[in-house]
């Protein structure tokens, strides 16, 4: 009973009563058009700050890739960020489109675990500030939406993290919302704890003239709420220098002097940018070839044997090219876990995170010793 209220006319006052008829969209990239110029349209919630949210396009058909090999086979409708660096993933449908049911809600998964891995932090920089330059929109006037003091390295750093952690919103768009839809959106919300997923019905009414209402309805809202107030206290908490140190109490005497001992090259090589998360993390940039390049996260879990140090390959990769990352490779350690991680990355083409365990570090101090040279030899490689 409930979708009967759309099929009735607003009516708009000022010189005289024009009522306004639903309409649907005539094409589907019409409606894909207007989400792009009026991102403002899907702008519901608040960030974790209490700011109310404003979604910036990324880009309109986002390439997705699958693989390093196979190029990109599939293509997002939107992504859009906001300003706490989560990024919004949206697939539009018209109600006449079948696949709004159920094949869409499979089709989203796709993008978001695949954007998850193969969108590194530079090449989302670039898509978006090709985006704004397309569109005659001036840089700084974007970026100031989003910054609030980062530099754009340190913002995209966030936004791959997200993806990474897969902190993300999921938007199905539609001019009508079957129950179907709805039902799957309602149950994903309840078992997905660190993306949201939403169904947006916008209905559009056309009156005489240039006249036309649009009507957003928000599906998942409910679902999400408890969720999103476990994680406010978190999301937007920027980690320090001064919070590890403090984590690092808890740890053994060998574990801190490892984790110290990269703290203390960070501050001396390069550049330490504390992350958003649920845990102490920081990432470090180093000068590499005339850039700032992203190469590690430190992450000190609530489990001090989960505490791990993380190699930014993807955006290794992206900066300086395949070759300078697999150089990078060979010259960390062969310890456990992270020998098999690596080859597993050569056969990727090294765009993933491969990990290894803090504990495996602080036991093997020659290995340490090998992830600092290995460091030091990407500063200073002529080839990158």
């Amino acid at each position: 009973m409930g979708l009967e209220v759309a099929e009735q006319p607003v009516f708009l006052l000022g010189g005289g009563l024009n009522a306004l008829e639903p309409a649907p969209f005539d094409t589907e990239a019409e409606f894909q058009a207007l989400l792009a110029r009026h991102p403002r349209i899907l702008d519901f919630g608040s960030l974790a700050d209490g700011r109310p949210l404003r979604l910036v396009l990324v880009a309109r058909e986002m390439r997705v890739p699958t693989s390093n090999e196979s190029g990109s086979t599939y293509w997002l409708d939107h992504l859009f960020v906001d300003a706490d660096g989560v990024p919004t993933l949206v697939e539009v449908k018209r109600a006449a489109d079948t696949r709004i049911r159920r094949e869409v809600v499979g089709q989203m998964f796709d993008y978001a675990a695949n954007g998850a891995r193969y969108w590194p932090a530079a090449l989302l920089q670039r898509t978006f500030e090709e985006t704004c330059a397309a569109d005659g929109r001036p840089l700084e006037d974007a970026y100031q939406e989003l910054l609030g003091g980062q530099s754009p390295g340190e913002f995209w750093a966030t936004v791959e993290e997200r993806l990474a952690a897969g902190r993300m919103r999921l938007l199905f768009v539609a001019d009508r919302i079957p129950l179907e839809l709805r039902a799957i959106v309602e149950f994903l919300n309840r078992q997905l704890r660190q993306t949201d997923v939403y169904a947006v019905e916008l209905t559009q009414y056309k009156g005489s003239g240039d006249h036309r209402v649009l009507v957003p309805r928000v599906h998942g809202e409910v679902a999400t709420a408890n969720k999103t107030q476990s994680r406010s206290g978190q999301a937007g908490r920027r980690w320090t220098r001064t919070d590890m140190d403090a984590a690092l109490q808890s740890r053994s005497p060998e574990l801190r002097q490892a984790a110290l001992a990269l703290l203390d090259h960070a501050e001396v090589a390069g550049r330490t940018v504390g992350n958003r998360a649920a845990y102490p993390s920081v990432s470090v940039y180093f000068p590499a070839s005339g850039r700032d390049v992203p190469v590690w996260t430190l992450s000190l879990r609530e489990d001090p044997d989960k505490d791990d140090l993380a190699f930014s390959f993807g955006s290794i990769t992206h900066h300086l090219g395949r070759d300078a990352t697999s150089a990078f490779a060979d010259a960390l350690p062969a310890v456990e876990g992270l020998r098999q991680k690596i080859a597993v990355q050569r056969d990727k083409g090294f765009t993933g995170w491969p990990a290894v365990s803090l504990a495996v570090l602080s036991t093997q101090p020659a290995a340490l010793g090998q992830v600092l040279a290995a460091i030091e030899q990407l500063m200073s490689d002529d080839s990158t």
